[in-house]
């Protein structure tokens, strides 16, 4: 049997000190996560990031920094590497339907998303806002995303 795991994406997204979140959808309960989805076959990490930003929330973002990368082995067995973001936004489409699953975008305080109470999706919404908050932010050089040219 051939083990994968899951390559997701997320963005921190912060607008005049608050952030995006939306709230979805999962397997019956309502839950809090950053603007996040999986990687498609052959996207690139960047635009995987902007392309589920833009689905489910209805913001055309910039990408500024990496925040870091986090595997996460959920519950349900299945094992995440989460690939979390810094970015800014530039554009709000507010007539564009949002991706199924997706209840509503909001712009929340990092109090209310660190908070103990808060209906978060996994543990690794708090972790990615935390690093976030303590100042982690890596050039997004960092990732190389090979397009089957040599380098020259």
């Amino acid at each position: 049997m051939i083990w994968l795991a899951h390559n997701s994406v997320a963005t921190i997204v912060e607008r005049d000190g608050l952030f995006l979140m939306v709230e979805e959808r999962d397997e019956g309960r309502v839950v809090f996560n950053q603007p996040a989805g999986h990687l498609d076959e052959h996207e690139s990490l960047f635009d995987a990031a902007r392309r589920e930003t833009l689905e489910e929330s209805a913001w055309h973002v910039e990408l500024t920094a990496l925040i870091g990368i986090y595997h996460y082995r959920a519950p349900n067995g299945v094992t995440y590497i989460r690939h979390c973001f810094a970015a800014t936004p530039l554009m709000h489409e507010a007539q564009r339907p949002l991706d199924e699953g997706i209840i509503a975008a909001h712009w929340l305080s990092a109090a209310t998303i660190l908070d103990a109470a808060f209906a978060a999706r996994s543990p690794i919404v708090a972790r990615c806002l935390y690093d976030y908050l303590q100042g982690k932010r890596y050039p997004l050089d960092l990732i190389h995303h090979h397009t089957g040219q040599r380098a020259s």
